[in-house]
């Protein structure tokens, strides 16, 4: 084998691992800790018709503005909602009464997040406590759909 081919061969095999290394690495940070401990975050709980593929650990964003993360996901067997645990960041403790949350796209095909919208009532939202006004993730599949019939309505006009 000349030197070369040995070289080459050598460098390919950094390559791979370097490759792998940075996988491992970041698969850690996804599945590591979200950084918000009890003593620094507070527990905020909202109900949703249909989640999408809101994931535990997704981004809570205020402003777009990340200040927590969801920290569980369950489905209510009384009322058939999927039931979303929120850390918040103990910064953003004097979050209205009446704050909205939805569930939004970072992009065309990204991944979900929660987006807060703060009302205006006087009285905050406290820890364990529960976000009343919520918005459902908007699925593509249901939008081409109604796109779809709608436009062979128009057709048969």
């Amino acid at each position: 084998m000349s030197t070369e081919t040995r070289a080459i061969d050598i460098g390919v095999g950094l390559f791979i691992l370097l490759g792998l290394g940075s996988v491992v690495f970041l698969t850690s940070q996804t599945l590591g800790s979200s950084g918000l401990s009890d003593s620094t975050s507070y527990t905020l709980h909202a109900r949703f018709d249909h989640i999408g593929d809101l994931k535990v650990r997704a981004p809570v964003a205020l402003a777009g503005v990340t200040i927590g993360r969801v920290s569980q996901i369950s489905v209510d067997p009384m009322d058939y909602q999927a039931s979303v645990e929120l850390r918040i960041d103990k910064t953003f403790d004097q979050l209205p009464i009446d704050t909205f949350a939805s569930i939004a796209t970072t992009g065309i095909l990204g991944g979900k997040y929660i987006e807060l919208g703060p009302g205006g009532d006087e009285e905050f939202l406290q820890d364990q406590g529960e976000i009343e006004f919520t918005q459902s993730a908007i699925l593509l599949e249901n939008l081409i759909g109604k796109f779809m019939v709608n436009g062979t309505a128009d057709k048969d006009d």
